[in-house]
């Protein structure tokens, strides 16, 4: 098998690197390696091999990932701020081998229409993706078959389990506000209401992330020796002759693999023939771009970088989907959460060795692409009443927010008392906030300027539409036959003699009545928004695809502006959000990237 942790040494120069073994560099390593098997391809990857860790293999066992002690992730610290309560937030990005789709939620959520048409690009409209959307996958779920594909490496289904009886009852609650359930949301079309939710879990029970499912059959089938994978190992820059991209350097992780000098680890270089590809992720790929000279000059020279092309949109346009996690009590069963398995009242070893049907789970069993009424916009006043009627009210696809459950409490088990929780989360779908991702020396040791940029729009947009969408998910679980309460420790601090404030309760509600809260009750959610509001660890935007005089860094077939043999494959690309879970939108870029570069190399198929 062509995979290493230290590459071969006659392994001095191939066709094709691949820097970054994350969502889209897997799928274009495993299509450009069936699409001609003596191409000679290197995919660097700086975390480990994901094969066989129970973390990424079971479902159930997913957050374990992302745990501060974890392995399989990479958390970068943003910068101090102000809009944060003087935070400093964090924001996790895959740091495995099969990048973020070896560690996220596996939650099955596409684009919406108009997104990809607000990219505004030759190639990259929805109609022009939606194939490369089918081609992805092997769908078991419900919804018209003409929007989907059943022949791609990537199986979408229910897994093993589902708790049904809280799925239904959440969906029901969220009728009785107004959100209508819809067999099937990700038809591109669907907005304004809830789903039973598909994951990227196959039948089997097993996650269904890029590198298990483009190319670890292809390093084992033995029929592709020209694939090589080397991991931990971090890829430091893109070497250049003249304006030309040739090679890149890189070294050993020190994570995983210690040298005599633990502060001099040794700088490897590879050569590239043909073609160098950058899929290092929103938050990484900048980093290698600018300690490479590409980037903005005042960057590079506050760096210490010479410039080799000048490009000041790299690292620049930073976007998340801000997400706020809200747990709540319930009566439901042991077996209709997780609490059991992630608080360690089962031992998940047992359930390994029974394969028990719950580790085939991610406990999201609800999703939401929700909109408020034109009332409830009025309400939060004339500077959000402009951008709804500019940005949302004429474009019926858009949803504000989107909206999720988990059958579990999704925290430290040791803060609650023991029992059944359900977790709401909020998150924003079209953030206005921005951010920015730079370097601040030229070694991969150097410090990272990263600004989230969380809420730190004119007018404060998104946190009026986390305010609104804090109301409507408590209202939903409000209704529900599992609520029991809040959890107060995870909800804002509303007075005790507020109409608003937490409760316990030993039954459920009757005749549920919508909450009125006060300006004081609005500023305790604000304040708690900011002392809370988390990554969704959706980040994108930071090397966008658009005209260089428009801060763009790559053309429509992916080429870096100014220079020749380098492409960008991953989520940085975007030119605007999506209002999704941005793993589908990984693998669509990474379908077609391949697409492109297998037409650009005049590659045989079959």
């Amino acid at each position: 098998m062509g995979l290493y942790t230290k590459l071969a040494d006659d392994i001095q120069e191939v066709d094709v690197i691949i820097a970054g073994g994350g969502t889209a560099g897997c799928v274009i390593a495993g299509r450009l390696a069936e699409a001609d098997p003596g191409l000679s391809i290197l995919v660097i990857e700086g975390g480990r091999n994901n094969v066989d860790l129970p973390s990424v293999v079971y479902p159930g066992l997913f957050l374990q990932n992302i745990q501060p002690a974890t392995r399989t992730a990479l958390f970068y610290k943003g910068n101090k701020s102000r809009q944060l309560g003087d935070r400093e937030p964090i924001v996790p990005s895959g740091g495995v081998l099969g990048g973020g789709s070896s560690i996220n939620f596996m939650a099955y959520v596409r684009p919406q229409r108009s997104d990809y048409d607000s990219w505004n690009t030759p190639g990259w409209s929805t109609n022009e993706l939606l194939p490369y959307m089918k081609k992805l996958e092997t769908y078991h779920g419900p919804g018209e078959a003409e929007h989907h594909g059943y022949n791609g490496p990537v199986h979408v289904s229910s897994g093993t389990y589902r708790a049904k009886a809280p799925e239904g009852d959440f969906i029901q609650a969220a009728g009785e506000v107004g959100y209508q359930e819809f067999r099937d949301m990700q038809d591109l079309d669907a907005s304004n209401g809830v789903e039973r939710w598909q994951r990227y879990i196959g039948p089997n029970g097993r996650r269904q992330d890029a590198a298990s499912t483009y190319l670890h059959p292809k390093l084992q089938d033995g029929e592709h020796p020209n694939l090589h994978v080397v991991v931990e190992s971090q890829v430091s820059r893109i070497l250049f002759d003249q304006k030309r991209a040739v090679g890149v350097e890189y070294r050993p992780n020190p994570e995983y693999q210690a040298t005599v000098n633990l502060s001099q680890q040794p700088l490897c270089s590879v050569r590239a023939r043909k073609l160098v590809i950058v899929t290092c992720g929103a938050l990484g790929t900048p980093p290698v771009l600018e300690r490479s000279g590409l980037g903005d000059p005042l960057v590079l020279g506050r760096a210490g970088v010479p410039v080799i092309e000048p490009l000041p949109g790299v690292g620049h346009d930073y976007q998340d989907h801000h997400l706020i996690m809200y747990p709540y009590r319930t009566n439901l069963k042991p077996e209709e959460t997780l609490d059991e398995m992630l608080s360690g009242r089962v031992d998940a070893a047992g359930l390994t060795e029974r394969d028990d049907r719950r580790l085939g789970w991610n406990s999201l069993d609800v999703f939401g692409k929700i909109r408020p009424t034109e009332s409830e916009v009025s309400a939060l006043g004339p500077d959000f009443r402009r951008a709804w009627d500019r940005d949302f009210k004429n474009v019926p696809d858009r949803p504000l927010m989107l909206l999720g459950m988990l059958n579990c409490f999704l925290g430290d088990p040791a803060s609650v008392p023991v029992g059944q929780y359900a977790t709401t989360g909020t998150y924003t779908a079209y953030p206005y906030s921005r951010g920015s991702m730079h370097i601040t020396g030229p070694s991969l040791d150097s410090h990272l300027d990263f600004e989230t940029g969380f809420f730190n729009d004119v007018h404060d947009i998104d946190i009026k539409k986390q305010i609104w969408a804090y109301k409507k998910q408590r209202e939903v679980m409000r209704r529900t036959a599992m609520y029991r309460g809040e959890v107060s420790a995870g909800h804002p601090r509303f007075a005790a003699h507020s109409p608003a404030a937490c409760i316990e309760t030993d039954t459920a509600l009757e005749n549920v009545r919508d909450i009125e809260y006060s300006a004081e009750d609005d500023a305790a959610i604000e304040q708690w928004l900011r002392e809370n509001i988390n990554t969704t660890w959706h980040s994108l935007g930071t090397c966008k695809m658009a005209p260089r005089e428009q801060m763009g860094v790559v053309d429509a077939n992916l080429n870096v502006h100014g220079v020749l043999g380098l492409k960008i494959a991953d989520v940085s690309i975007a030119p605007e959000n999506v209002g999704a879970n941005t793993n589908n939108t990984a693998l669509t870029i990474g379908e077609k990237a391949a697409d492109i570069i297998v037409r650009e190399l005049g590659l045989h198929t079959g």
